[in-house]
């Protein structure tokens, strides 16, 4: 007897295969684009979080020595290390530059994002820093985070 029925072969196709392989392709594309953003806003994160815990150095300082800033840049490093803040990004005291002036005066941007440079007699108006309305006891935070394309954008925060 002759057996005319076909037989059925089980497998894929390479158009199945090829179909499968180009949406994998997608996925990676997708996550590869997407990972590098994700650092960057977590590095970016930790900086604005380093931040606070630095201006809540500087408020500690103030608040144990009757209201008076740091006179000095030695002075600062020592209260600096004394306080012991939490940071995760600006590791040491050398990332963090204390700037006493003695009139009102914007300081500029570190231009740096392994720098900060906390000021006194300074105001923020929006990311930049400006002398008007700024008083002694005036204190900001001048730092800078990535952006897109590895850019520096500047970044102001008073306490």
């Amino acid at each position: 007897m002759l057996n005319n029925q076909k037989k059925r072969q089980s497998g894929f196709t390479i158009i199945e295969v090829l179909i499968v392989l180009a949406i994998a392709g997608l996925i990676m594309l997708v996550v590869f684009l997407a990972v590098p953003a994700l650092q960057r806003n977590s590095r970016n994160t930790q900086r604005k979080s380093d931040i606070s815990a630095i201006l809540g150095a500087v408020q500690e300082y103030t608040d144990n020595n009757q209201g008076t800033l740091p006179a000095t840049a030695a002075s600062f490093n020592a209260a600096f290390t004394t306080a012991q803040p939490k940071l995760g990004y600006y590791t040491t005291a050398a990332n963090v530059t204390w700037t006493l002036q003695t009139t009102a005066t914007a300081p500029t941007d570190p231009n740096s994002l392994d720098k900060v440079k906390v000021v006194n007699y300074a105001k923020c108006n929006g990311n930049a820093a400006t002398a008007t309305g700024a008083t002694a006891r005036s204190i900001i935070v001048l730092y800078d985070v990535e952006g897109s394309g590895g850019s520096l954008v500047p970044q102001c925060q008073e306490s």
